[in-house]
């Protein structure tokens, strides 16, 4: 593995480089964690979870919301391309969105070798959904309302 050393600048600079050019999906629908006890795989989620994680006593899958009485996040995910060093992207982003916005944010990530290796799963509590997403949009020298 590649273990870059720069500037606090440099990497900012690489780091606005990479979320311009990762590819970005925002998801339509929010998306909720539910829990099954560790004994019970929720293999009736694998059509519809984005992830499962687990710990020593329940996995938690990240699927569509169903219920309006659930924690929902607004969901988006980036795609990097392979070429660009991503390292630190997650505290980079997760640290800019918490300033900036005052939230913090969960990330999970996974790996496909065919499209670039790492990607990420970002969740933000949906009351500050636009304001997220904006300042995302920002950074990728979007325009705000596009």
């Amino acid at each position: 593995m590649y273990i870059s050393l720069e500037t606090p600048a440099q990497t900012q600079a690489r780091l606005r480089k990479v979320i311009a050019e990762a590819e970005l999906l925002v998801f339509d629908r929010p998306y909720v964690f539910e829990e099954v006890s560790i004994e019970r795989f929720p293999s009736h989620r694998i059509a519809d979870a984005l992830a499962f994680v687990r710990d020593n006593q329940v996995w938690s899958a990240l699927v569509p919301q169903r219920q309006q009485d659930q924690d929902a996040f607004c969901l988006f995910s980036f795609h990097f391309p392979p070429i660009l060093d991503n390292s630190g992207f997650v505290g980079w982003l997760a640290s800019h969105l918490k300033a900036i916005v005052g939230t913090g944010v969960f990330v999970v990530c996974g790996h496909n070798s065919t499209r670039g290796g790492i990607f990420d799963y970002w969740g933000a509590p949906l009351s500050v959904a636009d304001r997220v997403l904006h300042e995302v949009k920002l950074l990728r020298g979007q325009q705000a309302d596009a």
